[in-house]
């Protein structure tokens, strides 16, 4: 009984201990941020749906660290002071990466001490240009042009050009009320795209909706977007 009395106490010491070691555990404080661009310009994606993978070289096999890009382009992770190297999964984003050279392929090595701001250049397949949008009564009205930036073996045919509205500023396939397709074998002219779509009864009754353009290109997954922009009616 002594002994059973004794071996209890002890136990308890050590998860007490475990308990302060878990409490002092440090935080990341720094923070990493930038944006998805084509040459300075963000690239708009869908909400929740592109990520980066951050890897921290050094500490055995530890998993990626998802830092998720919002539906302007922009991405943010909170880390530790240390290199780091950034990368797309495989297949992932209405663009293509840039390779560097061949030993580094498509990977961006970054060195973070302390808060930093880096951009990561991509090669999209396709560029909005000149969005604008238009309501009136029960209708959006898009106008836009479309840049094909990649030619040659590396081309892809458009698939669908859509034209989405939302009550909030989330929009997308996944949130909208509203949303028009073009397949991409009807467009005739990229320099000339006029798109319409019904604005639904919104309740509660508000009188603008949130607009923009999503572009699916054959053969990827994710869709590139122009910003998204309020529209009165």
């Amino acid at each position: 009984m002594k002994i059973r009395f004794h071996f209890i106490p002890c136990l308890a010491m050590l998860a007490l201990l475990a308990s302060c070691e878990k409490d002092n555990f440090t935080e990341p404080k720094s923070t990493l941020s930038g944006r998805i661009v084509y040459n300075g310009e963000p690239i708009g994606v869908e909400y929740n749906q592109v990520r980066l993978q951050l890897w921290q070289p050094g500490f055995g096999k530890l998993a990626a660290i998802d830092a998720q890009v919002d539906q302007s382009g922009a991405y943010s992770a909170m880390l530790f002071n240390g290199n780091y190297k950034l990368v797309f999964p495989k297949g992932r984003g209405p663009f293509k990466t840039l390779e560097k050279d061949a030993a580094a392929k498509d990977t961006l090595f970054v060195t973070l001490e302390g808060d930093k701001q880096v951009d990561v250049e991509v090669r999209p397949y396709y560029m909005i240009r000149t969005p604008q949008f238009a309501g009136a009564e029960n209708k959006v009205t898009a106008t836009l042009k479309l840049e094909k930036i990649i030619t040659g073996a590396e081309a892809k045919d458009i698939e669908r050009l859509s034209l989405f509205i939302n009550k909030t500023q989330l929009v997308s396939r996944a949130t909208n009320v509203s949303v028009t397709d073009i397949a991409g074998a009807d467009i005739k002219n990229l320099n000339a795209i006029t798109l319409q779509t019904e604005i639904p009864t919104l309740v509660p009754t508000q009188k603008y909706v949130f607009a923009r353009v999503g572009v699916k290109i054959k053969d990827v997954e994710d869709m590139i977007f122009s910003p998204v922009q309020k529209v009165e009616f």
